[in-house]
């Protein structure tokens, strides 16, 4: 079984996912905030080596954990970036016993999605900073040092207003990050995402920072075809780490608070998730570094 930590030891269940691919343990301050009203896993995604990783193999790793460690019935899944497309692929998988979902600056899903992103990074991005980034590779042998040394380069242009590095002192594996992306961009262009997400049932909230560089309403519209129960809300000054930003943090977390309380007392542990309900859409007043061809 793979690694977790569980935070709090009452209330229903929720999931947290990390971002990256492989930005393990980025999730652990979102943790312990809800661990006061729930009870909070927090999955360490399979590290590459042993097998080749894939979101099939994550899917099945993160059902494992549920299915010994997790409640009788459904949990709720948290998850931000590529965790938030993790949790997509996984209620894909297990429709019937998922929860409510929230995805916190999801990944893209197609190619003129991650155009846009790629185009944001590159605006923002000046001579300087373009001069330290290509020096990494020189800096650093191991590849896991370098992508943090590039994640640190890096924040400046994914956030807004930051209380800190959201990949400060939390282990990563930029070869699990080339493997399981590689498999999500491969699961894209066969069609398999996001038309497979029409089985999922549960409530879903996307959740964004209007600095994020992931464009959040555009991968929304990628989304919405395949869940039109899909909520949207946005903030002002934040980036694409809302529990980490000094202005909207407290909302944040309010925000995912209410909303999964609301959601999981009317989906008790041990009965299936509600059946769809209509889109809604408005605004609120993974992984540390994120290439341009990830997430």
């Amino acid at each position: 079984m793979i690694r977790f930590r569980t935070y709090g030891t009452r209330g229903p269940t929720v999931v947290v996912l990390h971002g990256g691919p492989g930005a393990t343990g980025e999730m652990a301050p979102v943790a312990r905030e809800l661990a006061g009203s729930f009870r909070v896993l927090e999955p360490w995604q399979r590290r590459s080596g042993a097998v080749r990783l894939t979101v099939a193999r994550h899917v099945a790793d993160l059902h494992e954990l549920l299915r010994t460690r997790g409640p009788s019935g459904s949990a709720a899944l948290v998850g931000s970036s590529w965790g938030a497309m993790l949790a997509l692929a996984y209620g894909a998988a297990h429709p019937t016993t998922v929860g409510p979902i929230v995805l916190v600056g999801c990944g893209t899903f197609d190619r003129k999605a991650r155009a846009r992103l790629v185009a944001t990074l590159e605006r923002r991005m000046g001579p300087a900073l373009r001069a330290r980034l290509a020096a990494v590779p020189g800096k650093y042998r191991d590849p896991d040092n370098a992508w943090m040394g590039e994640a640190r380069l890096l924040l400046p242009l994914y956030s807004y207003d930051p209380l800190e590095d959201p990949a400060r002192r939390s282990p990563v594996d930029a070869g699990g990050a080339r493997e399981t992306w590689s498999d999500m961009v491969r699961l894209q262009a066969n069609g398999t995402y996001p038309a497979r997400f029409h089985a999922i049932r549960s409530p879903v909230l996307m959740l964004y920072g209007s600095y994020d560089p992931h464009p959040g309403r555009m991968i929304l519209a990628s989304l919405r075809p395949y869940l039109p129960q899909i909520e949207y809300r946005e903030w002002d000054h934040c980036g694409h780490y809302p529990w980490l930003e000094r202005e909207v943090r407290t909302e944040f977390f309010s925000t995912v608070r209410t909303w999964l309380v609301q959601h999981l007392a009317s989906t008790p542990e041990g009965r299936p998730p509600p059946a769809r309900k209509a889109h809604r859409s408005g605004s609120t007043p993974d992984a540390p570094r994120k290439r341009a061809d990830a997430s």
